[in-house]
């Protein structure tokens, strides 16, 4: 390739991160792996999760003690407790079968696998626009320093998630803490060092609060442990939220030709400055709405039914309730993490409108009906109906086509947690009824 001079050759990798090292000859390529020695773990995947754990446990504030045994003895009773008091204000039955009391580090390493399965998808397109960036003309000619170009992304990507993990360590309370449960399926967990820091924060008694929360960690159990379409809803709406991201390309060469690779302090400090954010496209829009949504309603429906099984219970409750709604819709720890690991909030913006609305159906058609919108994805509420909380229409559990026995049997089945009876579906065939 001639530029219009026709003097020299144009450099084939102008524009791209490579133009600084083929603009004058072969850079020293030993020099360059030297420097990138640490950063170039082999490892599957957009992310270099070994480094992501190592900075996150570097990162977790000390001291953290090893819970006691009395720490151990005080989450299980208040787990037990709580889940005899849900018995009261949900049909759903209990969805603890094993409890757990967290270290910060044990919430790390606990958490580590379902923070891999909701980061990954997003980070392979963040990081496959390092690659995508490079124009198709230079990439063969830059042979292995692609694939280096794709563990640097890696590497930068996995120190973001560790030291964000890290941070997160130091003000979680529970594994429930985003609104979606991150220990193993039926395991309860609290952080007590958390809580009773959280606790001096409010002026509240640790045992008090230890129990509400409690009560939160098993509700949101309850509710994905029978409804069985719920995970892998929020799941798909993360998904479809990475697969719709759009990056402008021309402005990332421009950008990444002003960076020198071999200064990973400046390609960390541009990524953390929204290098690789992309544009927000109409797929993103759509999926960002059906997450925040059942964010919402997931939040709202455990606030109701905690609610429920404390008023006549617990009298600082009410204070605590308002914490904690203040918390999730403000923003916490949690939301902000995942804000910073993916691009995108889980901050359940209309908890409130979602509370009322579930306490409105609650109190005109009883638990039963509350719980049986669970039965089904079409069913729930939709970002309109929280515009009108207390208007949600009675008719609204008749909008699927099921017949009256079908409905009877699903719901029966849902909420007893059977399995094998009554109409079957999935949460991509909507017109069918659900596997409860």
């Amino acid at each position: 390739m001639v530029d219009k001079s026709g003097d020299e050759p144009e450099n084939p990798f102008k524009g791209t991160p490579f133009e600084q090292f083929f603009g004058a000859g072969m850079p020293d390529l030993s020099t360059l792996m030297n420097q990138m020695q640490a950063m170039m773990t082999p490892q599957d995947g957009p992310v270099n999760w070994s480094m992501a754990r190592d900075i996150a446990r570097r990162g977790v504030p000390t001291p953290d003690p090893t819970p006691s045994a009395s720490d151990e003895a005080a989450t299980a009773s208040a787990l037990r407790l709580a889940d005899l008091w849900l018995d009261d204000a949900t049909e759903f039955p209990s969805g603890v079968t094993t409890t757990a009391t967290w270290s910060r580090a044990d919430w790390i390493e606990q958490t580590m696998p379902v923070w891999e399965e909701l980061v990954g998808p997003v980070a392979d397109q963040v990081v496959g626009a390092l690659s995508r960036s490079i124009p198709e003309e230079a990439r063969g000619m830059a042979g292995p320093l692609m694939g280096m170009l794709n563990q640097v992304g890696s590497a930068l990507f996995g120190s973001q998630v560790g030291q964000a993990l890290g941070a997160l360590a130091e003000d979680v309370l529970t594994s429930t803490e985003i609104g979606l449960p991150l220990a193993p399926a039926g395991r309860a967990a609290l952080v007590p060092t958390n809580v009773r820091a959280f606790a001096e924060g409010l002026q509240a008694s640790y045992d008090d609060l230890l129990l509400y929360l409690a009560l939160r960690e098993a509700a949101h159990l309850r509710l994905f442990a029978h409804v069985p379409w719920l995970r892998d809803y929020v799941w798909s709406a993360v998904i479809d939220y990475a697969r719709g991201m759009e990056f402008n390309f021309d402005g990332l060469q421009e950008q990444l030709g002003a960076i020198n690779p071999m200064d990973t302090e400046a390609m960390q400090q541009a990524m953390d400055g929204g290098l690789l954010e992309p544009k927000r496209s109409p797929a993103q829009d759509a999926a960002l709405r059906r997450l925040e949504t059942v964010l919402a309603l997931i939040e709202g429906w455990v606030d109701e039914v905690v609610g429920q099984a404390v008023s006549e219970r617990m009298p600082s409750a009410s204070a605590m309730q308002e914490t904690i709604r203040r918390r999730r819709a403000a923003g916490g720890p949690a939301e902000q993490t995942f804000a910073t690991l993916v691009g995108l909030e889980l901050r359940p913006r209309r908890l409130r409108d979602a509370s009322t609305l579930w306490g409105s159906l609650r109190s005109r058609q009883g638990i039963e009906a509350r719980d049986g919108v669970w039965l089904h994805p079409d069913l729930l509420p939709t970002a309109a109906d929280l515009d009108d909380p207390l208007g949600f229409r009675e008719d609204h559990l008749a909008e699927v086509e099921l017949s009256e026995d079908d409905f009877d049997v699903a719901l029966r089945n849902l909420l007893d947690g059977s399995e094998g009876e009554g109409p079957t579906s999935s949460p991509d065939d909507p017109q069918d009824g659900p596997t409860p």
